[in-house]
């Protein structure tokens, strides 16, 4: 079996799908490794490397397509991607199917087995494989650099012969894992830090890091889904928090928003009169800016200035430190790939709670529920 890995062409994408040390595992395991030429520099890691691990380079896309009978990606193909594909090929990548009908439509088409990396199940089993959450830890923790960063304050306390500086006061939204890291970090660097979710059961989470947490009443009983996400409130609901979240926000030097609902427009947590009323020289980091963004005025991959608050929107910070990302990725993906590549065969079991959490298209349908439903529910709209 062939495994092969592409050079990503989404641009500013420096992260790719598997790293040196991962390839040599699957030779060892009997797989051949194909990488196309270039592949991992944005990332550091050369074609020698490659080549030294027992891969073998390709020098173009096409003929690497042309070859693969699995194809590792991070970002999701383009349609023109797809169409390279052998029939009956295996994908591994991020999908985003649920949002990406003329995507899953195409890979159905062409009787592509594909894997969406953001349908790892939540289970104790699938840890290893769970590429969110790798990639949003690299989120969570380059959020407070940007912030720290661009704040025109310390983050720490500071005591000098010329006086006391305060500690600068941040508010992370969202406790999921880039808002769990983005606590951890601010409090490394000596940051006053306050967690905020409407899941209740992440108190003790945020407070086990130093954290404190600050609770709002939104009249909301259980506001986590058995995936164990947020679920979206009701308009009242949402209504409310921006209301409360307006008066407390004022209170912040560094505002982290981390909120998303799988599948759905990110929460509107900061309202652009919110923004209005936060001090001068205060700082967003809104890592929701790719799903419509948690404040109102983020615009993705731009710095916003409006009334001495900075509000950066960054897409895709996982790209900014390849390195590691790349690592973790490709550590995601082989797992996933041990689950039904077995003896250099694919063995695929669709009963199985991994595969039939991500595997979206299989045998020229949709075998993914949500999916599925996603998908209809568009066209009949």
């Amino acid at each position: 079996m062939r495994i092969a890995v592409p050079r990503e062409i989404t641009p500013g994408e420096r992260r790719l799908a598997l790293t040196p040390d991962a390839a040599a595992a699957l030779v060892k395991g009997s797989l051949e490794v194909l990488v196309e030429t270039g592949a991992g520099d944005g990332a550091f890691y050369f074609d020698a490397a490659f080549e030294a691990a027992g891969a073998r380079i390709v020098s173009d896309a096409t003929t690497l397509y042309a070859q693969a009978d699995v194809v590792l990606k991070v970002q999701k193909p383009t349609l023109a991607e797809v169409d390279r594909l052998r029939e009956g090929t295996v994908l591994l990548s991020f999908l985003q199917a649920l949002t990406s009908p003329d995507l899953v439509q195409r890979l159905v088409t062409r009787r592509i087995t594909s894997f969406g990396m953001e349908g790892i199940p939540r289970i104790s089993r699938a840890q290893k494989m769970d590429a969110l959450s790798s990639q949003a830890n690299i989120s969570g923790y380059k959020a407070v650099l940007i912030a720290a960063e661009s704040l025109a304050k310390f983050f720490p306390m500071m005591m000098t012969a010329a006086g006391t500086v305060f500690a600068a006061k941040v508010l992370v939204m969202g406790a999921g894992v880039a808002g769990l890291q983005a606590i951890a970090t601010a409090r490394r660097l000596g940051a006053q830090v306050w967690g905020y979710d409407v899941r209740a059961a992440v108190k003790e989470q945020v407070e086990s890091l130093g954290a404190k947490f600050l609770e709002l009443d939104l009249g909301v009983a259980d506001a986590e889904d058995k995936g164990g996400y947020a679920k979206a409130l009701s308009a009242d609901a949402a209504r409310r928090q921006q209301e409360l979240l307006a008066e407390k926000t004022k209170d912040f030097d560094v505002v982290i928003t981390t909120a998303l609902v799988p599948g759905r427009t990110a929460p509107r947590l900061v309202t652009g009169e919110t923004v209005r009323g936060m001090r001068p020289g205060s700082v967003i980091v809104d890592l929701a800016a790719e799903a419509g963004g948690n404040c109102e005025l983020t615009e993705p991959d731009r710095i916003v200035v409006t009334g001495g608050v900075t509000i950066h929107g960054p897409t895709n910070l996982p790209a900014t430190m390849p390195v590691h990302a790349s690592q973790l990725y490709a550590r995601n993906v082989t797992e996933l790939l041990r689950e039904f590549v077995k003896d250099g065969a694919l063995a695929l079991s669709l009963d199985d709670e991994v595969i039939k959490g991500a595997c979206v298209t299989h045998g020229g349908e949709i075998v993914n529920e949500a999916v599925k439903a996603t998908v209809a529910a568009r066209k009949t709209a």
